[in-house]
């Protein structure tokens, strides 16, 4: 009996890491940000290079994370790490490699798939959401309503609903827009997301730099 078990502890212990790192999840949110804000507010301070004038970006990705109906799966364990070619083929829409790593080890291990799958994931996940035009050549401050945002990305993207979406800010500009998806990249609702968004009745849109 005593051999049995101590077999099944060994067993157990051999294939917690593999379980915990395809940990089950629901749906994603990808997260984007809108990098005028976020340079304004913080990263510009600290050199980040997408905040670099001349740069012109718009809305970045931040992240592409697993999420349960409530909650979600973070920092789940893994001994593997995205490839810095995979890392820097994703430039184009996360210019921060230290953000790529960062996201790969608090919600992408959570994933199920392999760091270059997650990867590829982000670029389709951000592939299906169109950015309304508004927000591809802004040369000016611009007050605007986290409602009409959301307004401008539902008409911009078909099938998208209100309770597939949330808007943040951090109490002066405007900060993300979340969108859920499901795990085959279609709109879905999310309602502990959506409730989420920003409460505020106008926010600031910085310019791109």
């Amino acid at each position: 009996m005593t051999g049995r078990f101590i077999r099944l502890l060994l067993l157990l212990v051999a294939v917690w890491p593999a379980a915990a790192w395809s940990a089950p999840f629901d749906f994603y949110v990808l997260s984007l940000t809108w990098s005028p804000s976020y340079c304004e507010a913080e990263g510009g301070s600290r050199g980040d290079a997408q905040c670099e004038n001349g740069r012109r970006f718009g809305f970045l990705v931040h992240g592409l994370w697993p999420q349960h109906e409530r909650g979600f799966p973070e920092d789940c364990p893994t001994d593997v790490a995205p490839r810095e070619a995979d890392v820097r083929a994703l430039a184009d829409l996360m210019p921060a490699r230290g953000l790529v790593r960062h996201e790969w080890r608090r919600h992408g291990a959570c994933s199920g798939l392999s760091p270059a799958d997650y990867l590829k994931t982000i670029r389709a996940a951000r592939e299906a959401v169109r950015i309304p035009a508004a927000f591809q050549r802004l040369d000016k401050y611009v007050m605007v309503s986290p409602a009409g945002v959301e307004a401008a990305f539902l008409a911009a993207n078909p099938g998208l609903r209100p309770s597939g979406i949330a808007v943040t800010c951090d109490g002066r500009r405007l900060r993300e827009v979340r969108i859920c998806l499901t795990r085959g990249l279609d709109f879905r609702a999310c309602e502990e997301v959506d409730r989420r968004g920003c409460r505020a009745d106008r926010v600031v849109l910085p310019p791109l730099r």
